[in-house]
């Protein structure tokens, strides 16, 4: 999977705006784990951040897990989850200030193709409050996920069906906490972070996959299928392979600031259980906060009755 599909629908997806359609189908197989010790357990729920209205309702393991959980856990907190605070801090963090453009930076070819793709979309970036001009004034990853939002948004997707938001909701309507493993600024720094050329590529790639969105339709047919070997090959490998300090970056060094946070709910006196609702990515893989915690020497089962034995 290319590297703007991994990076956007993997980490920033919660950032889309756009209508979505759908057709009623049988729930999802759910990408859940059982991690416990000798007093409590976490529920590791993989995500797919933005959902179709058939992708509910959701199986009832994950039902279950929820009535378990005495408290549920996120990325980040769900009042930041699509707020118009941390939307505006993406823009202000992606703003050029050096007086260029982003012409200025791009190869001539790829600058070609970012205004064919512009002229072509010019009336969805002005739904979504992003003039196609103003497209120039921010840094190529920024641009990137502008490309990828109105992917996403053809193919039906949308973040206010994904998992965090229906979750967040539900532990509301219940009265249990909820809380985040970090915060929508530290989501923003793992993009602006990039270097320069990996944010070139994350453009040029961004306008590649504008125009295949059956490799979008594949990873979302696989999350419903709970197919883990098929989503860690569609979103992870290739990077892992060909962007290895990327993927150090925004999935790794994530993972590794997550665990000790997870396991102290496991740590914690009592019984309490929790729900973790995190992008499918992070749970998937030797890199995996399922394997990393693994590791550690809890004990961690695959909840899943609609699952074939062989699925891991």
């Amino acid at each position: 999977m290319r590297l703007t599909r991994s990076v956007a629908g993997a980490v920033l997806a919660v950032l889309l705006s756009a209508a979505a359609t759908g057709v009623r189908a049988e729930p999802p197989v759910p990408l859940l784990w059982k991690v416990s010790d000798a007093d409590n357990s976490v529920y590791l729920l993989g995500s797919f951040h933005l959902l179709k209205p058939g992708d509910y309702p959701l199986s009832g393991d994950v039902d279950a897990a929820f009535d378990d959980a005495e408290s549920v856990v996120f990325e980040i907190p769900p009042d930041e989850m699509g707020s118009s605070t941390l939307a505006l801090q993406m823009s202000q963090a992606a703003l050029r200030t050096d007086g260029t453009r982003l012409d200025d930076e791009l190869p001539a070819a790829i600058a070609t193709r970012l205004q064919a793709w512009v002229d072509a979309h010019a009336a969805n970036l002005q739904a979504m409050g992003m003039p196609a001009q103003s497209l120039q004034a921010f840094e190529p990853w920024f641009v990137g996920l502008a490309i990828s939002m109105v992917q996403m948004g053809a193919a039906g997707l949308d973040p206010r069906l994904g998992l965090d938001q229906h979750f967040a909701a539900e532990a509301s309507a219940h009265g249990k906490p909820m809380s985040g493993l970090e915060t929508g600024a530290q989501q923003i720094a793992f993009l602006d972070g990039m270097d320069r050329d990996e944010q070139v590529q994350f453009l040029a790639e961004s306008l590649d996959a504008s125009s295949q969105a059956s490799d979008l339709e594949r990873l979302h047919r696989a999350w419903r299928n709970g197919d883990a070997a098929a989503l860690w090959d569609g979103m992870a490998a290739d990077m892992k392979r060909e962007y290895p300090r990327l993927y150090a970056r925004i999935d790794v060094a994530r993972n590794d600031a997550w665990v000790p946070r997870i396991e102290q709910r496991l740590l914690a006196p009592g019984k309490d259980d929790t729900l973790v609702v995190v992008g499918a990515l992070h749970l998937l893989g030797s890199d995996g906060v399922v394997e990393k915690l693994r590791a550690r020497g809890y004990r961690v089962e695959r909840i899943c009755s609609a699952c074939t034995p062989r699925q891991p």
